[in-house]
């Protein structure tokens, strides 16, 4: 990994200690060529997998959607960690930032044992290539999401290193994320005490309502996507049958979550015979089990009204702030969020994700790799041995 660009030394903390929930990562194709077994090594450098990674997206946008300053010599955005620490972790004082790669949206949801291998190489690239260089990264567990098998035994192999924060998702399942194919995945997690982070995108459709035409709709009303997948989770009980299950809805807005909670629980009490296992109202499991993370902010002309409609979702202490390097619309920490009072933006800053994340929201810990060496062959068919369960969070 090339790490070309000097690296600023770390100052001296003097401003809100930042806690970044959404960096992505990039780990290069012939690096997971590496890491994968036969025969998915061949299968992958010659056929690669269902859709191009970045920049090649859709729909159409300049520069794959990348800060143009966010590309080194080789490899794309996001590749190097020394472009990451210069540009993001040491330029703001970044006590900790959680890595979401999304080439584990397409690695997840090709077909089983391809899937499981992908995803089994992608985590281990994030330990070797970011987590043990970088003591202040965490990572989330990649997940072949549509095979839940496959899933819950890669949630058993990395539960037990600490630097793996949460498992992911894309919001753009095969189907709906309520159905109950994906319900031992929840469940798996939710026993190691490790939260769900729901990631914008996916392979199959796009916000519920099609593919858009064009940039704008997509980039406006991300927040869409993310609606039907938490209308759909709350409805199908999800929430309710998994208790200690806790979803992070990543780089979906903040904003619409109010009016969303408000319709949901002015038509639940007249609609709950047709859900009997959803008991509480909607807004009261919301607000236990769900978190947000703040890039793309929808922001008001005026300020007040957006730290109004914060205040009314009763969700404050549940909005983690995300900078969303290395794209476009990035959130700078030491700007971002400051149209809001101190009361709203510091917690969101660091305490909020540090409780989320059992993190120190000021230093982060040194944390030894694992000491049971992950594999490079997975085996789909066999869990891995199971590990200490978590505390709950």
């Amino acid at each position: 990994m090339s790490t070309s660009q000097a690296v600023r030394p770390r100052p001296a903390r003097t401003r809100t200690p930042v806690i970044d929930a959404d960096i992505h990562p990039s780990v290069d194709p012939a690096r997971i060529a590496d890491l994968l077994p036969e025969p998915w090594r061949r299968r992958y450098t010659r056929f690669g997998v269902r859709n191009a990674a970045p920049p090649a997206v859709y729909p159409r946008m300049r520069n794959g959607g990348m800060r143009l300053d966010s590309y080194p010599e080789q490899g794309a955005p996001g590749s190097d960690l020394g472009m990451l620490r210069a540009q993001l972790l040491d330029a703001y004082d970044v006590a900790a930032g959680v890595l979401i790669p999304l080439q584990s949206h397409t690695f997840g949801a090709e077909e089983p044992e391809y899937a499981a291998a992908l995803c089994r190489a992608l985590n281990e690239a994030l330990v070797a290539d970011w987590l043990d260089p970088e003591p202040r990264l965490r990572a989330s567990i990649c997940l072949p999401h549509e095979s839940p098998e496959h899933a819950v035994a890669e949630i058993e192999h990395w539960a037990g290193d600490p630097r793996f924060v949460q498992a992911l998702f894309p919001s753009g399942t095969h189907l709906p994320m309520s159905d109950a194919k994906y319900r031992p995945i929840y469940d798996a997690a939710a026993a190691r005490g490790l939260p769900v982070a729901v990631h914008l995108g996916g392979t199959e459709g796009h916000r519920g309502d099609g593919w858009p035409s064009f940039y704008l709709e997509q980039h406006a009303w991300y927040g869409n996507a993310m609606a039907v997948a938490l209308t759909g989770l709350v409805a199908g009980g999800v929430l309710a049958r998994t208790p200690g299950l806790q979803l992070v809805l990543v780089e979906g807005g903040v904003s619409w979550v109010t009016s969303l909670l408000w319709s949901l629980d002015e038509a639940w009490p007249l609609m709950r015979d047709d859900m009997p296992g959803v008991t509480r109202s909607p807004s009261e499991q919301v607000r236990e089990q769900c978190w947000f993370t703040t890039q793309p902010i929808e922001e008001s002309p005026d300020p007040a009204h957006l730290a109004a409609t914060l205040r009314h979702s009763g969700l404050t202490d549940r909005i983690l702030f995300s900078s969303d390097y290395p794209h476009w619309d990035f959130d700078a920490p030491d700007t971002a969020l400051r149209v809001l009072p101190a009361d709203l933006r510091t917690p969101m800053m660091s305490a909020n994700a540090a409780r989320l994340y059992g993190l120190d929201p000021a230093v982060p810990p040194s944390v030894p790799a694992p000491s049971v060496p992950a594999p490079s062959v997975p085996a789909p068919s066999v869990p891995a041995p199971s590990v200490t369960t978590r505390s709950a969070r």
